[in-house]
């Protein structure tokens, strides 16, 4: 699951960005890895709560589309609450966010 917020006003404005997996992924070691930090598989580990769900909590810049995967003990996959998917060079997809300000 994908939960934005936005943040601050003008040039400062953010985009929140909540990642959260279901408590039902068995696993070591989750990494969100994508376009917002030139895909290190490393950078961005996600932490496990006490209820068991995954969650890593990002501040990405506003109006910019982002392509991101899951790395879960080795293996890929996309998030089916992601915003689109988009073709990558390995044969499979990559999830999309956008971080767009809504129309008021």
């Amino acid at each position: 699951m994908i939960q934005k917020q936005f943040v601050g006003t003008g040039k400062k404005s953010k985009c929140r960005l909540t990642f959260t997996l279901p408590e039902q992924i068995w696993a070591d070691e989750v990494y969100l890895v994508g376009s917002f930090n030139d895909w290190s598989e490393t950078s961005h580990p996600m932490r496990q709560s006490h209820s068991g769900e995954w969650r890593i909590v990002l501040d990405l810049p506003c109006d910019t589309v982002y392509e991101f995967r899951y790395l879960c003990d080795g293996e890929w996959f996309n998030d089916n609450t992601a915003d689109g998917y988009y073709e990558n060079p390995h044969g499979s997809h990559n999830s999309v966010v956008n971080t767009f300000i809504p129309a008021a």
